[in-house]
């Protein structure tokens, strides 16, 4: 796929996921901007700061005068109902539903042609473990911003959104239990998503909008009984 010349615009892109993403659509040829709370050459903020979302898209504008591709991956803080606080829960969804909003309203005007947007949520959406709730809430919220999105958008920008599964970032070979669990036998890795992302942007993806595209190596659709082919609860 060629993105020579297109403009992406990554959340969270400095590192894990949102830097495979970034690097693939760099290798393909766009032109990146990038934010995220690590220090280094991109933009570096708070995306949970509204100030830092209309500087940054300010900045964006400035120098291209449009955004072709709008991912909002950065990574909503993870904490449950024991701990989590009013304001960390808040945070929560400040980051992962309510800046992705804000950008896309910030960019609405400048979107070019063909544009899309890539929301990155989390087989979480749809299924939990304890004390997950803030992470889990924005996840959720940012699946069904994608469908409001998408038809507020319609026939001008494409909206979709990926929800991963466990995806490792460290370059870690998992073997036994942890693999072979899932139905293809390994856990995912971030070009597992970046590739997705460079599709759903792409004119072969043209007829796609509005819809969440899990991968997680099937772990969301194995049925799970204790006794059951082998597993056994503690």
């Amino acid at each position: 796929m060629d993105f020579k010349d297109k403009i992406a615009v990554v959340t969270g892109g400095a590192q894990g996921i949102g830097r495979c993403i970034a690097e693939a659509f760099s290798e393909a040829g766009a032109h990146l901007c990038v934010i995220d709370k690590r220090a280094g050459s991109h933009f570096v903020g708070d995306i949970a700061d509204k100030q830092v979302l209309e500087d940054f898209a300010r900045e964006v504008i400035k120098k291209h005068g449009h955004v072709d591709y709008l991912i909002n991956n950065a990574l909503p803080l993870m904490k449950g109902l024991d701990e989590c606080s009013y304001e960390e829960f808040q945070y929560a969804l400040s980051v992962g539903v309510t800046a992705p909003f804000y950008l896309t309203k910030l960019f609405s005007p400048y979107f070019a042609p063909g544009a899309a947007i890539v929301n990155i949520s989390s087989s979480r959406d749809r299924m939990s473990q304890p004390q997950t709730e803030s992470y889990t809430a924005a996840k959720g919220g940012i699946a069904a911003l994608t469908h409001a999105l998408a038809v507020s958008l319609a026939e001008r920008v494409r909206v979709n959104s990926i929800s991963p599964g466990w995806i490792d970032t460290a370059g870690t070979v998992y073997q036994g239990p942890d693999a072979i669990q899932q139905p293809v036998g390994r856990v995912g890795n971030p070009m597992d998503i970046a590739n997705m992302v460079l599709f759903l942007c792409s004119d072969k993806a043209g007829f796609i909008t509005g819809e969440n595209i899990c991968i997680d190596g099937g772990m969301t659709r194995q049925m799970i009984y204790h006794g059951d082919y082998g597993w056994k609860l503690k």
